[in-house]
């Protein structure tokens, strides 16, 4: 494990709170602070795992921020949040019991889908505002069979997974974008903390880390709404994505 020196710390620290802020707003902030694991010299699924643990405080921050939207949709979570704890083991075995190499190999490709999936999202927004009449139902099995493989690719690496659930559930469930924003929060949040306890047993959290990242994602995820709307989401989105990218292409070279 690398020692975390007074300047890694602070970028640590400062990558954890955007990523917080950012998640807490739309999805994506894994790109922010992943990528700023793998700088400070961790391996990618030490990376990996410390982040999924070291981020947990900020979803549930942003979560509880949201409560008043998740007013009303206890059956609608309840039957999600079922598959996605399935999922999101699968998933943390499936990285966990995996070769290195191979995560190791995906990650830089892994990292450029998830740009992909944030740099379309105001098309895949409008493509959704279009769908009136479309066959949906937040009972759908074909919606609970996409959240059971969001599940395993959020524990498996999870960046952009915010903002593929959002768009998900923009297609299968009528109703407001606030309340599908909160239910993507409450989603990623028990992925992300069943993700945790499959790491924590597993002996692979990089302790250091998360002590320093896990107060800044806190403190992130609740002042997300304040923060990141500061910025024109144009601008946020590039950054976070040109920021994701350079990172990619590092890694592939």
């Amino acid at each position: 494990m690398p020692h975390l020196d007074a300047t890694t710390a602070a970028v640590l620290a400062g990558a954890a709170f955007v990523a917080g802020a950012v998640n807490a707003v739309a999805g994506g902030g894994s790109l922010i602070s992943f990528p700023a694991l793998l700088w400070a010299g961790y391996s990618p699924v030490v990376a990996n795992v410390t982040n999924a643990v070291a981020l947990l405080p900020g979803y549930a921050g942003g979560t509880f921020g949201y409560r008043p939207e998740l007013t009303g949709q206890a059956a609608r979570a309840g039957r999600l949040v079922a598959v996605s704890i399935v999922g999101a083991g699968l998933g943390s075995v499936l990285l966990l019991a995996g070769p290195e190499a191979v995560f190791s190999r995906l990650v830089p490709w892994l990292i450029l889908f998830s740009c992909a999936v944030l740099a379309a999202q105001p098309a895949i927004g409008g493509w959704l505002r279009t769908r009136s009449g479309a066959a949906r139902g937040d009972a759908s099995p074909l919606l609970l069979g996409v959240q059971l493989v969001g599940g395993v690719y959020g524990a498996y690496f999870g960046a952009g997974l915010g903002v593929l659930m959002l768009a998900v559930l923009g297609i299968f469930v009528e109703d407001g974008l606030q309340r599908l924003n909160a239910l993507k929060g409450l989603l990623s949040l028990v992925i992300n903390l069943v993700a945790a306890i499959c790491f924590v047993v597993a002996g692979r959290v990089a302790w250091e880390a998360v002590t320093i990242m896990a107060v800044a994602s806190l403190v992130g995820g609740r002042l997300g709404v304040t923060v990141a709307r500061r910025l024109p989401d144009r601008l946020l989105r590039a950054l976070v994505i040109g920021f994701g990218v350079a990172v990619a292409i590092r890694l592939l070279l």
